[in-house]
């Protein structure tokens, strides 16, 4: 009797936890200000693509780390371990560093910003991929959650780490990476400061954040006040 009392509360908090959303909603849009976004999924992983004009408007740490890359009309957006992340010898390698990212708590994390001269729709299939046009205040608390995320310890962004012959910058992260904040955690964190509602214990996997904005495209209920 007690055993099955035990496993009916563990089934129902499972179930709740595999539900459970944080709900908001996208602006209307404007289209003189719109501004279209991207979220690219390698199978895995999420990257955000993002028109480096519409970031470089906007005062502040971020523009100022954007300011810095070489030239590139969108900017590559990601999150991840510090050292896991930024290295990329054959995944089999790594096997032993990917357990430590996930299982060992509190490892350091960077933020990628990543120029990219070419639109990324012409290189990711519509599978790989999913649009958002956001109103500019949806947009600004998105790249507002992604500048929070910058470690401004020394007054400014710190490049952590960089990869010879690569454009793209690794920026010292205040977050920490485990496997209860994953790549894909960050990711949909940063969507629904935008407006996009997330199902946060399933955003382990891309197809779930790739899920959540496409879901948001299709929500026609009225705009959020």
């Amino acid at each position: 009797m007690r055993t099955g009392l035990v496993l009916a509360v563990l089934a129902g908090w499972i179930a709740a936890l595999l539900t459970w959303t944080t709900p908001t909603r996208l602006h209307a849009v404007d289209s003189a200000e719109a501004v279209t976004v991207l979220v690219l999924d390698n199978g895995f992983h999420t990257d955000l693509a993002v028109p480096r004009q519409a970031l470089m408007q906007r005062d502040g740490p971020l523009a100022q780390a954007v300011s810095t890359l070489a030239p590139g009309d969108w900017i590559l957006i990601g999150w991840g371990d510090a050292k896991f992340y930024v290295d990329q010898s054959p995944i089999s390698d790594r096997l032993p560093d990917g357990a430590r990212a996930f299982f060992r708590p509190g490892n350091p994390s960077v933020v990628m910003l990543n120029p990219e001269s070419a639109d990324p729709r012409t290189r990711y299939g519509a599978h790989e991929r999913a649009e958002l046009t956001l109103s500019r205040t949806d947009f600004d608390r998105m790249a507002a959650r992604i500048e929070a995320s910058l470690d401004l310890s020394s007054g400014t962004p710190r490049v952590a780490a960089a990869r010879p012959g690569d454009a793209a910058r690794f920026f010292a992260s205040r977050e920490t990476f485990s496997i209860l904040h994953l790549c894909n955690h960050w990711t949909a964190g940063v969507l629904n400061a935008g407006g996009v509602s997330v199902r946060p214990a399933r955003s382990i996997a891309s197809s779930e954040v790739m899920r959540s904005v496409r879901a948001a495209k299709l929500d026609t209920a009225a705009p959020r006040a």
